[in-house]
């Protein structure tokens, strides 16, 4: 064996890949180390023996088989197959990948190249537990999937919101919270998925989720209207469940909004994540802040990029902090065929009090309330919304919180007749008990 060959065999026998060489009768004529140890034969050593002889009786392992027959059945291609092999002790996952032995020009046997991949199968499917599908595909697939860096494209940005968790948060006991929000996040996460998105974060009770990212489509604006449709249709279903586990009944508002973005993994060398950041971006937070329970709110640049026909129920003109003059949104309930899907938000009917319960209340930024108590009268009540009399100047889309009960939360959806329409966003326990009482006075 002259130097050449006894650097290629020092170099094959000391690879972490299992190499093995099968001829063209079935003989295993070499087999290095790491085959040995990979398939379970280092004591007893593979070379030398027929491989039929040590591995067609094994039927736990007939796929491992047959990706080494198709390799010597089939020598006119090239084969490369994932498998999982039983050893005594355990089971592994193989890349089996089969090219050719050659003598000169004639093809004398097949090598079988065999690499674990055990580990990395693990650590993806620890991933699918905090990231998409999609996004574990890219990041082990594509030769750019680990490296930082965005690029701008035109995508969908979904956000939706539960209303009032904060306030239910502070009620319920932290084992049944968690089960709840786990429930109702895992019923969310099959819908967005099953719509072609790839959620990006969950924040609290919040849901950030991308449609035409990290695979492009030419449908993500519709793909994120029959998803935020499906998710609205899918509270029934989680509320029913709530209640047989005597938890609260829950609301979500969803806002859409369509636009470029700057998309890929953000952050450093130490520590990234798969993200979106842009202004349209922001701009769908505003967008799903302007929402109440059950709504799904979309402005021009998503509908104007949707073919089949949207039931509207209603629209808005509003106007987001840091967005340039004025922003017209639409409340989606349906769209038409071939996805025929249709919410409705059940209808909340105002009855005029007698006589006006006094109230005090607090203004909201974000999540905050404003030091400064405000008061008013509540002249009319629904059954998730009230009517509001005040010399205190409200906007549409305000949130406060009014002391009654404990602490109601609301948004103002419209102004009529010098009242404002209030819209609940988290009703505390005592509200019903409160509402009683105060009537009776």
């Amino acid at each position: 064996m002259n130097s050449k060959e006894l650097l290629q065999k020092s170099i094959v026998e000391n690879m972490s890949e299992a190499v093995m060489v099968i001829g063209f009768d079935g003989a295993i004529s070499f087999a290095n180390p790491a085959a040995e140890e990979m398939l379970g034969f280092s004591e007893d050593g593979l070379a030398g023996k027929k491989f039929a002889a040590l591995f067609f009786d094994d039927p736990a392992n007939d796929g491992f088989s047959q990706a080494v027959l198709d390799a010597v059945y089939e020598r006119n291609v090239k084969h490369q197959s994932l498998v999982v092999y039983h050893r005594k002790d355990r089971a592994i996952n193989l890349r089996v990948t089969s090219s050719y032995l050659h003598e000169g020009k004639e093809r004398i046997g097949i090598i079988i190249v065999m690499s674990d991949l055990t580990e990395l199968t693990d650590t993806r499917d620890a991933l699918r537990r905090f990231l998409s599908d999609d996004i574990v595909k890219q990041l082990f697939d594509t030769p750019e999937g680990m490296k930082v860096g965005g690029k701008k494209q035109v995508l969908t940005v979904m956000m939706s919101d539960l209303r009032g968790f904060t306030a239910m948060s502070e009620r319920l006991d932290p084992a049944d919270l968690v089960l709840m929000l786990n429930h109702y996040l895992g019923e969310m996460t099959e819908v967005i998925q099953e719509n072609r998105g790839t959620i990006i974060e969950f924040i609290g009770d919040g849901i950030m989720a991308i449609f035409g990212a990290p695979e492009p489509t030419q449908t993500h604006a519709t793909d994120a209207v029959v998803a935020a449709l499906c998710m609205q249709e899918r509270m029934e279903e989680i509320n029913r469940w709530n209640k047989e586990h005597d938890l609260p009944v829950l609301e979500m508002g969803i806002g859409l909004n369509t636009g470029e973005v700057i998309v890929g993994n953000l952050g450093s060398e130490k520590r990234t994540k798969y993200g979106v950041v842009g202004s349209n971006v922001n701009l769908c937070g505003r967008i799903e802040s302007y929402t109440v329970g059950g709504q799904i709110l979309i402005p021009s640049s998503t509908s104007s990029m949707i073919d089949a026909k949207l039931e509207i129920a209603k629209k808005m003109t509003v106007y987001p902090k840091g967005a340039k003059g004025e922003l017209e949104l639409s409340q989606v309930t349906g769209i038409g065929e071939p996805y025929d899907i249709h919410v409705q938000m059940s209808d909340s009917i105002l009855q005029q009090l007698d006589v006006s319960i006094p109230v005090g209340f607090f203004k909201l930024e974000g999540k905050h309330e404003i030091a400064r108590k405000y008061y008013g009268g509540i002249t009319a009540v629904s059954r998730d919304g009230a009517c509001l009399e005040s010399d205190t100047k409200l906007e549409v889309y305000d949130n406060i919180q009014i002391d009654a009960g404990g602490r109601l939360f609301c948004k103002v959806t419209d102004v009529k007749d010098g009242g404002y329409i209030l819209q609940y966003t988290s009703v505390p326990t005592g509200y019903a008990a409160w509402l009683k009482e105060v009537r009776k006075a």
